[in-house]
């Protein structure tokens, strides 16, 4: 199976995982936000329904990206990932401002602060622990496959899970006979959701702009090229993230007096080592420069 297809395989299947478990617990919480009268969990149910879109869109991007090179499109689509969670950030960032105007405007008094139940905080204490694992099973996958989409949806579990101790807070607090710390916890819902949006965003965008891999990959990269023994140096290691992919531009020096068909030979194991190392590398560029020492 190539690189593309298990990219593409399993980046599905962790989305059809969040899909079923958001649209599963925005239902519950819906419910219980109805039944037992709180502001506060229907607004978190409405936060874990715009992850199931959330989930659809990392679906569509990551089937976008890995489609193969074309006339146009010469380099790969693997942008289309980037897009993908540029569209996430909008959409969060916009249930958060809907969550938020109706925070303040039950704060304000124009709206019912009824008591909630029992049940919403029995909905609140599940939504922070199945929101929880859910962060670190799609974190494990955005990690490993250097999914921009996959790390963007994971950060929305992450945020869900905190907005659900908000909202266990608010309920708690309007319980105890302060009905205005459900509408609190909604704002305070509303302000993690913009936080998870702006930083998707941001991440997204950086990625947009071919920027360079961290230090410590491009450490990685350059002490698997000085393993191969016939390298004497590197004259030039280049790096540039393009969507979830790495492209690598690389000069070496060799011994000088070694003919140009075995120049070409270690420049191909020196190719196929980090092929072979690094499965985000996409593309490598190695160029030879001669070594008079």
């Amino acid at each position: 199976m190539s690189a593309d297809m298990d990219f593409e395989k399993t980046a599905t299947r962790v989305s059809l995982v969040s899909i079923a478990g958001n649209a599963v617990l925005s239902l519950f919480k819906l419910l219980a936000g109805v039944l037992a009268h709180s502001g506060a969990m229907i607004s978190d149910a409405v936060h874990s329904a715009s992850d199931v879109l959330s989930s659809i869109i990392v679906i569509i991007g990551v089937k976008l990206s890995v489609r193969a090179p074309d006339k146009e499109h010469p380099y790969g689509h693997e942008r289309f990932e980037c897009v993908a969670a540029i569209v996430l950030a909008v959409v969060l960032a916009v249930t958060g401002l809907l969550i938020g105007y109706k925070a303040f405007d039950s704060i304000e008094g124009r709206g019912t602060q009824p008591i909630p139940g029992l049940l919403a905080l029995v909905a609140a204490a599940v939504s922070i622990v199945v929101k929880e694992a859910m962060y670190w099973y799609t974190r494990h996958y955005g990690k490993r496959l250097n999914s921009a989409s996959l790390m963007a949806s994971a950060w929305d579990h992450r945020s869900d899970a905190l907005s659900s101790i908000g909202a266990l807070i608010g309920i708690a607090g309007a319980r105890l006979g302060h009905p205005v710390m459900e509408p609190i916890a909604s704002l305070v819902i509303c302000l993690f959701i913009l936080k998870a949006a702006y930083d998707i965003f941001r991440d997204a965008m950086s990625k947009m702009v071919d920027r360079a891999c961290d230090a410590e990959t491009e450490k990685s990269l350059s002490d698997c090229v000085l393993s191969e023994k016939e390298v004497r140096g590197i004259d030039r290691l280049r790096t540039r993230e393009f969507g979830s992919r790495i492209y690598v531009d690389l000069e070496i020096r060799l011994d000088g007096t070694l003919s140009l068909y075995e120049a070409h030979a270690i420049a191909e194991r020196v190719h196929d080592r980090i092929e072979h190392e690094f499965p985000m590398v996409k593309h490598i560029m190695v160029h030879v420069n001669p070594d008079g020492k």
